[in-house]
């Protein structure tokens, strides 16, 4: 798998946050852990990873939760994928040969260098924003469980 079950979480739950996202409103992470299907305790270590990185802020108390620190528009999703996973899989071997370049490529390198250069981009240039208006507008699922359009009702 490309990114780890961690980092996919982070851009699930990244993604609800968008949707539901309010400037000055939090989200309960045990209502978000039951709505998306992830373990409330490995969610909660996910997003202490994205709120360290600033692209999340939580608040405690009876009212409390977690919220995007910027606008979804703001937020790329390779920034979740850095705070998480961090950025080695853009740069490293797909089969893991240690110094794969192209003085001492493996049999993918140059397949791989291409892949990993689109999905580099796409990551760049896709924000939280457009991820949530997509899938709100084509009624996309979240879960196992329920679609974008129970999700956020």
């Amino acid at each position: 798998m490309l990114l780890s079950k961690a980092c996919i979480y982070g851009v699930r739950a990244s993604l609800y946050m968008a949707l539901v996202y309010h400037k000055d409103s939090y989200i309960s992470i045990r209502d978000m852990s039951q709505k998306l299907d992830i373990s409330f305790h490995f969610l909660t270590k996910i997003l202490q990873q994205i709120t360290q990185a600033g692209l999340m802020h939580s608040y405690k108390g009876p009212n409390g939760g977690i919220n995007l620190s910027k606008n979804p528009r703001e937020i790329t999703i390779i920034e979740i994928i850095d705070a998480i996973d961090g950025l080695d899989v853009f740069t490293e071997c797909v089969i893991g040969l240690p110094g794969c370049g192209k003085n001492k490529p493996c049999p993918l390198h140059e397949k791989w260098a291409i892949a990993r250069q689109e999905l580099q981009d796409m990551f760049e240039n896709t924000t939280l924003h457009e991820m949530a208006f997509n899938s709100k507008k084509l009624n996309l699922r979240l879960s196992n469980e329920f679609s974008i359009k129970e999700l956020i009702d």
